[in-house]
């Protein structure tokens, strides 16, 4: 099947489009390259560079797709909170661009690449896909909205729908040639590897006075690469138009718990202090996995910690500039 993959020059994008390319997938990236990175598309992938909200781009690189794998978007808790109409402009809008376009094209299928940041604050644990969704942030809140006009158009027909609920996605492609590559980087792993290695100063912990066994946020992990095969599996035939799916490992670590990951996989101590809790930050988010397991036939490889935060770290001696070729 041919795909358009938008942000597929991104962190999970680009993974995604490997592993769909691996898979037998003929594939389109639409990518402004604002956030992404042109050396992380891979080679065997048309690269379309331009606007989600540009229609004459859209239509050029959705020409001949059978599928559609969404992941271009803002991805800032912190930043939501203090820009939400830039978050509400990309996620959303620019979203309904990209549904009108598929419509010109007839194109019947969308994987989108939503969050667990659409369920807020956990009412039970871990979560299951019918958990009450009220986010307590802009950006689970443009995620939502995006997931309710798809299963909306998906009940008008025509359209298949499948939203994938990342929980935390972490870890770089174990041959080291795709990574993690932000500026800034929010992201806890390798925030504390950078720390480790020394050149990023010492790592912030955003609050350390939850309700949680050792006071720091706890999250389940999910290797890119699982994130990567799971898309994949999503474009199978789903049992209704629109279907939700959480991906994540179905356990929690918590924030000193992956610190001492990264203490135990460099062999260096983490310098680390604890700071105020980051608004709109949920103390506990573990995912339910049975329905992706069930329906999917999907469960994660990387099941242990320390070995995700190795692929981290093997990408970040490899790769201490990033992709380097920034565009």
């Amino acid at each position: 099947m041919k795909i358009l993959v938008t942000g597929g020059a991104g962190y999970i994008g680009s993974h995604a489009v490997r592993e769909l390319i691996e898979a037998g997938h003929a594939v389109t990236v639409l990518d402004d390259l604002s956030h992404g990175h042109r050396a992380a598309v891979h080679r065997g992938a048309r690269l379309v560079q331009g606007d989600l909200g540009d229609p004459a781009a859209l239509d050029s690189a959705l020409a001949g797709a059978g599928g559609v794998v969404h992941f271009a978007g803002l991805l800032s808790v912190a930043d939501s909170v203090g820009d939400p109409a830039s978050y509400y402009r990309v996620n959303v809008v620019k979203g309904m661009a990209l549904l009108d376009a598929m419509a010109r094209a007839a194109v019947p299928l969308i994987v989108f690449s939503s969050s667990c940041a659409t369920y807020g604050m956990p009412v039970s644990t871990p979560m299951t896909e019918d958990h009450p969704q009220h986010p307590i942030n802009p950006y689970g809140a443009t995620k939502l909205a995006f997931e309710r006009a798809l299963a909306d158009y998906a009940g008008a027909g025509g359209l298949r729908a499948v939203a994938l609920r990342y929980f935390n996605a972490a870890g770089c492609h174990p041959d080291g040639t795709l990574g993690e590559d932000h500026r800034p980087e929010e992201h806890i792993i390798p925030r504390a590897i950078g720390a480790a290695l020394g050149g990023q100063g010492r790592l912030r912990i955003h609050g350390a006075d939850y309700d949680t066994p050792d006071g720091t946020c706890v999250r389940d992990y999910i290797h890119v690469q699982d994130l990567a095969r799971a898309h994949v599996a999503a474009l199978r035939p789903a049992p209704v138009p629109f279907r939700a799916y959480n991906l994540g490992a179905g356990r929690g670590h918590s924030v000193r718990e992956v610190v001492d990951s990264v203490a135990r996989v460099t062999g260096r101590d983490v310098p680390a202090e604890a700071g105020p809790r980051r608004r709109g930050d949920p103390p506990m988010l573990v995912a339910a996995v049975e329905r992706a397991r069930s329906e999917l036939g999907f469960a994660p490889q990387w099941q242990d910690l320390d070995a995700i935060v190795e692929s981290a770290v093997r990408w970040m001696r490899d790769h201490p500039a990033g992709y380097e070729v920034r565009s």
